[in-house]
């Protein structure tokens, strides 16, 4: 009588801020259970949880981890010392987990959205020769416009705000692009370093945060082939890197004077918008299968 070979554990890192399977991944854990995969959601700051008894571990709504950073690396190093696989990769994971990768992508000829990056007591310093410009400001290891502000530089409330920012952290200096507010912000889904799908966000009215915590929505796009060219390249660039290796990615950029300026290359815990696209999730499921298998063979699960 043949060995039915027991199902693929996988843990689905959430976090206490979105625990459990989010709505928009509905479709990918049913494409996953029907590949006899088991997706099993675990908070990764709950000490409880056991991550020893996943075959693998899929980093999906840790969407905090950028406000306790440092119990988010230990905990990599944790899953690391366990010798548990993570999707993406771990090494991956931590370095896209500083958006200074974005001076290294630029390096490698990536368009970037130009970018500085200073400590808190250098920021006043180095906004004087931008003084007049409308700049956004937000910490290298951060998300949801957490301690974010955009102001004009070398204006009293600026220079308030600024005040403000804790003075530990390391932050970016971008000028704020005005096509965000008037056509939005693209962002593109890669699945092995292949195109799936992509999203236009846009704010609310009087808004520049594209995030739906702040109001603002999303709809499906088909993107040019020429920004496509340039997500892509991107990618080539994070794989000259030396981090080849990622199952997914989201690219997130905006066109300006006909380029398509990165302004993220999102590789921890990207919304990948599935809940209206299930084909996407069912693509993504096939990687996730196929990596697992490369992972933890099923002949090693028998």
């Amino acid at each position: 009588m043949p060995v039915v070979p027991a199902a693929r554990r996988l843990g689905i890192a959430a976090s206490n801020l979105s625990p459990g399977i989010h709505p928009d991944d509905v479709h990918l854990m049913q494409f996953l259970q029907d590949k006899g995969i088991e997706p099993i959601p675990a908070n990764w700051n709950d000490p409880q949880v056991d991550w020893s008894v996943f075959d693998a571990i899929l980093i999906r709504t840790t969407w905090d981890y950028f406000q306790q950073y440092a119990q988010f690396l230990a905990w990599l190093a944790q899953i690391e010392q366990l010798g548990i696989p993570t999707i993406n990769p771990l090494r991956l994971l931590r370095w896209n987990s500083d958006k200074r990768y974005l001076l290294q992508l630029r390096q490698h000829g990536v368009d970037i959205i130009p970018t500085q990056v200073m400590g808190a007591a250098e920021l006043s310093n180095a906004l004087g020769p931008m003084r007049g410009t409308d700049v956004v400001i937000k910490p290298t290891v951060s998300g949801t416009a957490w301690h974010t502000v955009r102001g004009t530089a070398g204006s009293p409330t600026l220079n308030a705000a600024i005040c403000e920012l804790p003075r530990h952290m390391d932050y970016l200096i971008q000028p704020f692009m005005p096509e965000i507010e008037r056509e939005g912000e693209l962002s593109l889904l890669f699945f092995d370093n292949v195109f799936s799908h992509a999203v236009r966000k846009r704010p609310a009215a009087n808004d520049y945060r594209v995030q739906s915590e702040f109001g603002g929505s999303v709809e499906i796009v088909t993107p040019d082939a020429t920004v496509v060219a340039a997500a892509q390249r991107s990618l080539l660039a994070v794989a000259q890197l030396g981090y080849e290796d990622g199952s997914y990615a989201r690219i997130d950029g905006v066109l300006s004077a006909g380029r398509f300026l990165i302004m993220e290359v999102e590789m921890i815990e990207p919304a990948l918008y599935f809940e209206g696209d299930a084909a996407a999730a069912q693509r993504f499921a096939d990687v996730i299968e196929r990596r697992l298998s490369l992972l933890r063979p099923l002949s090693l699960l028998a």
